[in-house]
């Protein structure tokens, strides 16, 4: 054995070796996510990680490697909430992490090296005596666990991303079908099976390199598992359903960027609307948080909104930060404003981000206030979604979501089932301006487009604001952090339903049901094994 070998030997020997291994092997995928959006890297990132915790001499120790590798990815992928949260995102991070430590022992299960099975007079005494299995026997057993494994890893995966999607436990935010927003062959996938289509494919393409990396053996079904995926993408590009075009409509996003005052922000918002007259607009959408008072609540303000939209000829999609009366609490609402003030449509956004706008268990966790930027008071939650038709455009029915909400792959499909033509985003990412969320957020927006085959426009207060087609495709210009600006787009609109949006999330389905087959099956073996010890 060289020298290098040697060393890198006795270094993941160490278990605080092999630990920082882990969280760096963990780390490599937050690398496709924007902003680096290195998308190609997601096809091999996990390689590291897989080899590491297939090496695992224990199970207990591959559960590790799994939970510090998870532990790894969640800070990589949230290290911009750094200076929100400072020491809890390591809290966090760990108790997320451990979602993926029965992953590692799947993996090592599967991908490890097997134990040497009993030996057969058939091949010999002296193989027989030395405890080794037949040779044809050792290939198919390694056949037969290569191609579980190109199956169970990647549903155990998408059982972590399943759980971890929950919004008490911070949210589906970098999953890791995500990181393809900009790869229109991943997208005409993800109208057929959503966002966890496209997991499913990128772990089963990990793990097919890595058995080909470490286990010649598994060359045939490890190829064979490759071509599979390559053939999949293929025919999804080539016969997989399209949306048809039934038009245009023109709207507006208008993003004031970091103005500093809530009045000085309103009064921006303003101006760059009126520049919006004459141009054909039929909605104009602002940001999330763009307001501090109800419009419903202050006459006053509901004029000054109603004459930009008599001026303008356009609707407007406000965002108000603020109670509402008849209802106790503050919430986040979307508030559709006309020629004569608020139309009466209105969404109280449901899904709110943990320790962003509320606390869980706030008389156990509410130190968090104290250590970070965590809400001092916690957000009222929405009760159920809601279309809203603007007369401006002829009745157009658009489905508003608010931030946080547009990383759930339900909450669009939904929208697009009740009859949403658009689907419209209204966020903020100020607070993490000059860090990696902003792009991160907007990308999510081809995703959902591309899924429910409804364009999505993406607006924000200080940037990125984006707008996509109903395949996901860029739609105009994308407003950068640096900008203050109205900008103008032709929004393509679509008819049909697509796959995902009829059928939901089957990818899922049959994960589990993969998982779940596997399991009963090793039951079954494990108690037909138990009578013939007893008769031995």
């Amino acid at each position: 054995m060289d020298r290098p070998s040697v060393r890198r030997t006795r270094w993941l020997g160490s278990p605080w070796g092999r630990g920082a291994a882990a969280l760096l092997a963990g780390a490599v995928p937050a690398l496709t996510f924007p902003a680096p959006s290195w998308w190609w890297l997601a096809y091999v990132a996990l390689v590291p990680w897989l080899l590491l915790v297939r090496s695992a001499p224990t199970a207990r120790r591959a559960a590790l490697d799994g939970w510090l590798g998870g532990t790894g990815f969640i800070l990589a992928v949230h290290q911009w909430l750094l200076p929100s949260l400072h020491v809890f995102i390591l809290v966090l991070a760990l108790l997320l992490g451990a979602l993926w430590a029965p992953w590692g022992v799947l993996v090592r299960a599967l991908l490890g090296d097997a134990p040497p099975a009993s030996g057969t007079a058939r091949e010999g005494p002296g193989r027989a005596a030395r405890g080794e299995a037949p040779a044809g026997g050792r290939r198919r057993a390694t056949g037969r666990r290569c191609a579980a494994a190109l199956v169970l890893v990647p549903s155990g995966w998408l059982m972590v991303e399943l759980v971890r999607s929950w919004e008490y436990l911070g949210g589906p935010w970098g999953l890791l079908g995500a990181s393809q927003w900009q790869v229109p062959p991943a997208l005409r996938l993800a109208s057929l099976g959503g966002v966890w289509l496209l997991s499913l494919l990128i772990v089963a393409v990990n793990t097919a390199v890595t058995e080909l990396i470490a286990r010649p053996a598994a060359r045939l079904p490890a190829v064979a598992g490759l071509l599979v995926c390559a053939l999949a993408v293929t025919a999804a590009w080539l016969w997989a359903p399209v949306p048809r075009t039934t038009g245009t409509v023109r709207v507006a996003v208008v993003q004031p960027g970091p103005t500093g005052t809530p009045s000085a922000r309103l009064a921006r918002s303003e101006a760059l609307t009126r520049s919006l007259a004459g141009r054909g607009v039929r909605l104009v959408v602002w940001g999330e948080s763009s307001l501090y008072q109800d419009p419903a609540d202050h006459p006053a303000l509901a004029a000054r909104l109603a004459a930009l939209s008599r001026r303008t000829g356009a609707e407007l999609l406000v965002n108000a930060d603020s109670p509402h009366a008849g209802r106790p609490g503050i919430s986040k609402s979307a508030v559709l404003i006309g020629p004569d003030g608020p139309t009466g449509d209105r969404y109280a956004k449901m899904r709110l981000v943990p320790f962003g706008e509320y606390i869980p268990l706030r008389s156990v966790l509410g130190w968090a206030t104290r250590v970070g930027k965590a809400a001092t008071s916690d957000r009222v939650r929405g009760t159920h979604p809601v279309v809203m038709p603007v007369a401006a455009a002829g009745g157009l029915r658009i489905g508003p979501l608010v931030c946080f909400e547009t990383a759930f792959p339900d909450m669009s499909r939904h929208l697009a089932r009740d009859g949403a033509r658009v689907l419209v985003a209204q966020s903020s990412t100020s607070t993490f301006q000059d860090s990696w969320a902003p792009a991160q957020h907007a990308s999510l927006a081809a995703l959902r487009a591309a899924e429910t085959w409804r364009p999505m426009v993406h607006a924000t207060l200080t940037g990125v604001s984006a707008v996509y087609g109903p395949r996901g495709e860029p739609v105009g210009e994308r407003l950068g952090t640096d900008r203050s600006a109205a900008a103008v787009y032709d929004l393509p609109l679509a008819g049909g339903a697509s796959p995902y949006t009829r059928f939901g999330d089957w990818a899922v389905y049959g994960a589990i049901g993969a998982l779940v087959l596997a399991g009963a099956g090793a039951g079954l073996r494990a108690l037909s094994r138990r009578p013939a010890r007893g008769r031995r």
